[in-house]
């Protein structure tokens, strides 16, 4: 039986300093898992954690139950996790069809990755490093649905897109129904609370390293707001 991943206790430091402090979370194999919270709050930390690419200082990861806090992050990659860093998650040197034919495409059929974002088509020809930040976060994301991850971990998915675009991307995010899908925000995007009617959506809400709230995302709207 699947159980998605998830962090027991998980500690990370970055030198002295401590990034989580025993954060204990899991995301469900199917559907949407949003970890909320302010820069600071170690929502990137905690997807970093998942990643493999922030070794944990103690606790453990487990992914289908199993404890992979060891794997690296080669290997979890391997398994069928695909991590998209809010920054350089492309390869900017090489154009829009090499970024995507490095994700997968077959001999140059990009159907998904350019119905997903049509944007992108007449854009094949340009390096990715000469993109707009939305143009460089619909590749990385296109280059994901190419990818067929089981798990995909997708830092500020809808960062510099326009509005419509943004709506669009977590519509595709949502209807990945057979992959654990992990994304961070500062707050809950727009659409996503009235999607989670027809999708499973569980939010972990992140405060300097440690978890406040977890639970549906209608109940976050009920929570009072957090002193400051």
């Amino acid at each position: 039986m699947r159980t998605g991943v998830a962090l027991h206790q998980a500690h990370v430091r970055y030198g002295p300093l401590e990034a989580l402090h025993g954060v204990t979370l899991a995301a469900q194999p199917h559907g949407l898992t949003v970890l909320l919270g302010r820069n600071g709050s170690g929502r990137t930390t905690t997807l970093r954690a998942l990643a493999g690419t922030a070794p944990l200082s103690a606790g453990t990861v487990t992914w289908d139950g199993r404890d992979v806090t060891r794997l690296t992050p080669y290997e979890r990659a391997r398994r069928g996790l695909c991590f998209v860093p809010d920054r350089q998650a492309t390869y900017g040197t090489l154009t829009v069809r090499e970024n995507l034919e490095l994700s997968g495409g077959n001999e140059g059929d990009f159907t998904p990755a350019l119905d997903a974002y049509p944007e992108l088509r007449p854009l094949l020809p340009r390096r990715a490093g000469t993109l707009s930040g939305g143009e460089q976060r619909m590749l990385a994301l296109s280059r994901t649905l190419l990818a067929r991850a089981r798990v995909i971990l997708v830092d500020e998915p809808t960062q510099g897109m326009s509005p419509p675009v943004a709506s669009r991307t977590y519509e595709l995010l949502m209807a990945l129904d057979d992959t654990c899908v992990i994304t961070a925000e500062q707050r809950l995007p727009p659409g996503v609370r009235e999607r989670a009617s027809r999708t499973a959506v569980v939010v972990h809400e992140l405060r300097r390293g440690e978890v406040v709230f977890s639970g549906e995302a209608a109940e976050l709207a009920e929570r009072p707001p957090p002193e400051e």
